[in-house]
């Protein structure tokens, strides 16, 4: 059976619409009409069920899948490898949150880099990310959001612990750290909150795990960029909830102080994510591998 027809229905079943999938492979939406329909010929059962929006797999489609992604997947590796044995003079389209990817992905991409490897670099939520992996503007996505479905698949990369933070006379001011741990939520009520957006993601995200409770300030400053947060702290604006990796530095030369040390702190998780089966391209699955093996020291 020939094997772009198996390609192309794989690419359709992870995708989920002939029309995504034609942009994946660089057909048109036709040609990918025409090879389904050969294969169902071929077989003599349909694969996929029409509708006004994408396809469906059958029954006998998602056995199909089963049985033969593992294998379509390993032949064009295969493939992939015949064609460019190299991972070098490739580009690589990297995508995920800009602080996370400035201070973090693209230093431990540093390496690659000055073997050969080029970067291209971009930001957005973990929705625009995940849209722009889909139509194949991105080749690998970091976010902090797992996505679902069979298009995309997702490795845990690593684990960031938040701090609540302020500058020395904000701490002063509130009379330390024992005095929030003791009082609580409640000596926090009133202080200025620097933050991302209006949502308050950070805060609320922190004050849910550590306080069980909502948070009931407005934002003082909203900066859609966790370094200028930083700075607006580090400056006496107010408070905030930082990722460690990124106010480590700020909290070692004292310049903010943690407010609180819970015994649990809370953690978001990051996750590498790609195109089902896109890491048969050399580049792609090195860069992949070099971010997890990385990450272990983060």
């Amino acid at each position: 059976m020939d094997l772009a027809l198996l390609r192309t229905f794989v690419t359709v079943h992870r995708a989920g619409s002939f029309t995504r999938a034609a942009a994946l492979l660089g057909l048109s939406q036709p040609a990918v009409t025409s090879q389904i329909r050969t294969l169902e010929r071929q077989l003599g059962r349909p694969l996929f069920l029409r509708q006004a929006r994408g396809v469906l797999p059958t029954t006998i489609g998602d056995e199909l899948a089963h049985k033969i992604t593992p294998h379509v997947d390993a032949l064009l590796e295969i493939t992939e490898a015949g064609l460019d044995e190299q991972w070098t003079n490739r580009t690589l389209h990297l995508a995920g949150p800009p602080e996370f990817t400035a201070l973090r992905a693209l230093p431990a991409l540093a390496p690659l880099i000055t073997q050969g490897l080029t970067v291209r670099a971009a930001h957005g939520t973990a929705e625009e990310l995940f849209e722009g992996l889909a139509a194949g503007h991105h080749d690998l996505g970091i976010t902090s959001t797992r996505p679902r479905g069979r298009l995309l698949t997702a490795t845990p990369l690593c684990d960031e612990e938040h701090v609540l933070v302020a500058a020395p006379r904000w701490a002063a001011r509130l009379g330390g750290a024992a005095v929030v741990r003791d009082k609580g939520v409640r000596a926090l009520e009133h202080l200025p909150v620097v933050e991302v957006h209006e949502s308050l993601p950070f805060v609320s995200r922190y004050w849910a795990a550590v306080f069980d409770s909502k948070p009931l300030a407005a934002g003082a400053v909203i900066a859609p960029d966790l370094r200028a947060v930083l700075s607006c702290v580090t400056a006496g604006a107010g408070i905030a909830v930082l990722p460690r990796y990124l106010c480590g530095d700020a909290l070692d030369s004292g310049e903010i102080v943690a407010l609180l040390d819970p015994p649990v702190p809370p953690l978001r998780t990051y996750f590498l994510v790609v195109r089902a089966g896109t890491l048969a391209h050399p580049h792609l699955a090195r860069a992949h591998e070099w971010l997890l093996r990385a990450a272990v020291s983060w």
